[in-house]
């Protein structure tokens, strides 16, 4: 089965009792045109259902589909537009953790967090806090400072109550404690549990709570995807923790997994700390392969991808999923796992994986593959040929706040070998992905070439590309060129 092909159609996923914390504004593409197997699909259809993003179609399920971003990274722009396009959720990959945020005691930086939040909210996406309290990545004057009891409860209580109540109404969400049980099934040694034993899980939910009541607060921890001994001290701690009134609302597996050793039984797992009436989260998949990357490699990845997903959306208390990372080029698997990479749905270019086309058909994307070419309806009225090589037909198929959906459709005149559409762009636009075509981008300059099986158009016959774009406040109505040879 490949992921790159036609697949068999994933059943769609109703959200139940866990509502999303926050309404999602979005640009309001289309729904995906969802043809049934051995149905033939008309080319407008086919580039329509393929122009939807993830986070189209995840806004379509009322489910989260979200990444992890660097505030360093928003200067480069395909990064910032691909998070922006493509997820509805954002998770701050370390610009929360508390030795950023609190390096020295009593001195708070809010640079770099308040980046991302603004970032989230100029796109209308949700936020995900990550984390607050955790054993990693701590200040030296926390990890060493020798305190007593009563003196780390201060040290937690001003830390959180500062972090939380800077963001209070921002972020609907947070990894209130992260990682406190360790691969041993046992709680991990850090200063947190040595001064103040297990107890201090329970007593960081009392103060998340207390700093924003309207906040849903988590535990989260790695390798509890699976029912193993260490997720079943998970469910364990966690139904303690319900018993004496501890308000937790939910657990995130954070899912760094490798290719081929996915566990089979995660939506059981998912579906047990559910019905302990706790939202799960996938809160940091990434999903390593051992490189080089091949076709196989990759195809068993989507595969995987394909599962943790589904056993997500198939759960009404899993809320939805978080990939830790938006491409490739800047996960942080190459540099901790030996050999192993490639580990997102996005690669370095910025190019969509087979990874990605298995969520985007498990959120209720089309199947079709948009390498295919469109198939023709033979019920269309034949088109006259342009007098010229060829001509292209520019529109607007749809547009919101700060972006837009084109489709150009090429018209041979007589037999072409390939051809190239060149236009400028108008003032403040920018082009962000684009199907059916190869496109690129110079200044204002832009060009549009076939992509091989497209490229062969006998006299008056079409075909059709599209891309979405970003406006700074109008679409223009460019004037097109079109020309044989690619």
């Amino acid at each position: 089965m490949s992921f790159t092909k036609g697949r068999r159609r994933l059943r769609g996923r109703t959200v139940g009792a866990v509502a999303l914390a926050v309404t999602l504004v979005t640009g309001g593409l289309a729904a995906a045109a969802h043809g049934q197997e051995g149905t033939r699909v008309s080319a407008e259809d086919a580039v329509q259902a393929q122009a939807a993003s993830l986070r189209d179609l995840a806004d379509q399920q009322g489910v989260r589909m979200g990444t992890a971003v660097a505030s360093h990274l928003l200067d480069q722009s395909d990064y910032r537009q691909t998070a922006a396009t493509e997820f509805n959720s954002v998770t701050h990959e370390n610009d929360l953790k508390w030795e950023t945020v609190q390096p020295q005691q009593g001195q708070f930086s809010w640079s770099n967090a308040d980046r991302v939040v603004d970032f989230a909210e100029q796109n209308n996406q949700m936020i995900h806090g990550h984390t607050l309290v955790w054993h990693s990545q701590l200040p030296s004057w926390v990890e060493n400072g020798n305190f007593s009891q009563d003196q780390l409860r201060g040290v937690m209580q001003d830390h959180i109550s500062t972090t939380m109540g800077r963001y209070r109404g921002q972020i609907g969400t947070w990894d209130v404690v992260n990682e406190p049980i360790d691969d041993n099934a046992q709680f991990r040694d850090s200063v947190f549990y040595q001064t103040l034993g297990q107890d201090f899980i329970a007593e960081a939910f009392r103060m998340a709570d207390q700093a924003d009541p309207s906040a849903r607060l988590f535990i989260n921890d790695y390798n509890i995807d699976g029912i193993n001994a260490k997720s079943d001290a998970y469910y364990e701690l966690v139904r303690d923790l319900l018993a004496q009134g501890v308000p937790i609302d939910g657990i995130g597996f954070q899912g760094h997994l490798i290719s081929g050793q996915v566990p089979s039984d995660i939506q059981q797992n998912i579906q047990r700390f559910a019905d302990l009436g706790l939202e799960v989260m996938i809160t940091e998949l990434d999903i390593r392969i051992q490189m080089p990357a091949t076709e196989q490699k990759l195809e068993q990845q989507a595969r995987d991808y394909e599962g943790v997903v589904n056993a997500c959306y198939a759960v009404s208390g899993c809320s939805g999923v978080i990939v830790w990372g938006v491409t490739d080029a800047h996960s942080w698997v190459p540099d901790h796992f030996d050999g192993q990479g490639a580990a997102l749905p996005i690669d370095s270019d910025y190019q969509q994986k087979p990874a990605y086309w298995a969520i985007h058909e498990a959120l209720g994307g089309d199947p079709a593959d948009p390498t295919d070419p469109p198939t023709e309806d033979p019920t269309d009225p034949p088109t006259d040929p342009p007098s010229g090589d060829c001509e292209a037909d520019y529109r607007v198929t749809n547009e919101w706040n700060s972006g837009f959906q084109a489709e150009v459709t090429v018209t041979a005149g007589d037999s072409l070998t390939g051809w190239t559409v060149t236009w400028n762009l108008g003032s403040g636009e920018s082009v962000s992905h684009a199907w059916n075509a190869s496109v690129s981008s110079s200044g204002s300059a832009v060009t549009a070439t076939d992509v091989g099986y497209n490229g062969t158009l006998s006299a008056g016959q079409s075909t059709a590309f599209g891309f979405v774009g970003n406006h700074g406040g109008s679409v223009s109505t460019p004037q097109l060129t079109c020309t044989s040879g690619s």
